[in-house]
């Protein structure tokens, strides 16, 4: 790749990553929409790295903390994300073992409470099954659903 090519790379995916934070196969995923060979695309990220442009910890924590917060994610679908986005396990359980996940039952209490309202059973049997089944797409612990529908605040 010539070096003006290699600049106007450098320099959109520089702002690319200023926008928010990035993983490397963000970075990747753009780079071979744009047709860049591996050895080009490796450059690239190194260059990226080395100007701390993106942290794939950062992202992390990012990641879990805005898809917990905002989109009320459990555990198991943020890890299943994470691992999608080809971040390595122990980074991600490293990150894990760093946040605060106590006010999460509180928040899924609410979220099934929530949810409640407009499920349609003809029993609360029949209901709560519905409610599990919501939580667990969300990718919340069978154990963490249950003790959030027995939850009296």
């Amino acid at each position: 790749m010539n070096s003006r090519v290699y600049e106007q790379v450098l320099h959109r995916l520089a702002a690319y990553c200023s926008r928010g934070e990035r993983c490397i196969s963000d970075l990747r995923r753009k780079m071979t929409l744009w047709e860049l060979t591996e050895n080009d695309q490796s450059s690239v990220i190194i260059h990226l790295q080395n100007e701390h442009f993106f942290d794939e910890k950062r992202f992390c924590r990012a990641y879990i903390n805005d898809k917990s917060k905002y989109d009320h994610w459990g555990i198991n679908k943020i890890k299943y994300e994470l691992a999608k986005k080809q971040i390595s396990e122990s980074l991600i359980r490293e990150v894990l073992a760093e946040m605060d996940f106590t006010s999460d039952l509180k928040q899924l209490h609410q979220l099934l409470e929530t949810k409640r309202k407009s499920v349609k059973g003809d029993s609360e049997y029949e209901i709560n099954q519905k409610l599990k089944r919501f939580a667990i797409g969300k990718g919340f612990p069978l154990d963490e659903i249950e003790a959030a529908l027995n939850f009296n605040p």
